[in-house]
C-alpha cells in the first residue's frame, strides 16, 4: 500500500510536469533534427501518465483502465487548447498532438495490463 501513496505522488508530479513542458514559451525549446520529435514527446508523456496513474489505483480493473484512457486524452486536449489559447506564448494548437497523446495513453494503459495479466499468471 505504500508504493501507491508513492506512485500517486510521481503520478501528480508527472502531471505537473506535463502542464510546465507544454506551456513553455515555443523560443526556449531546442530544436532538434528528429521527424516528428513533437509527437514522440507527447507520446511518451502520456503514456507515463497514463501507467503512473494506473500505478496508484488501489484495485486496478477495466474500468481504472479505460478512466485513466479517457483522462489522458482529456489532458491532451485541455492541453492543446490552452495553447492555442495562449499564443503570446508562441505555441499553437496542433490536433495531432491529441493523436499522439491518445495514443501514448492507451499504450500506457495497454503495458499496464499486460504486466498486471502477467503477474496473475502462474508459472
Amino acid at each position: 500500500m505504500k508504493y501507491k501513496k508513492r506512485a500517486r505522488l510521481l503520478a501528480i508530479l508527472w502531471t505537473l510536469l506535463i502542464f510546465i513542458v507544454c506551456f513553455l514559451p515555443a523560443r526556449e525549446i531546442p530544436e532538434v533534427d528528429v521527424p516528428l520529435a513533437d509527437k514522440w514527446v507527447h507520446f511518451i508523456l502520456f503514456g507515463t501518465y497514463a501507467f503512473l496513474w494506473l500505478l496508484s489505483v488501489k484495485q486496478p480493473s477495466t474500468k481504472s483502465w479505460i478512466v485513466v484512457f479517457i483522462s489522458a486524452v482529456l489532458v491532451g486536449w485541455l492541453v492543446e487548447v490552452l495553447q492555442g489559447a495562449l499564443s503570446f506564448l508562441g505555441r499553437s494548437q496542433d490536433n495531432m498532438d491529441i493523436v499522439a497523446d491518445a495514443i501514448g495513453g492507451f499504450l500506457g494503459v495497454a503495458v499496464f495490463a499486460l504486466i498486471i495479466r502477467q503477474k496473475g499468471k502462474p508459472r
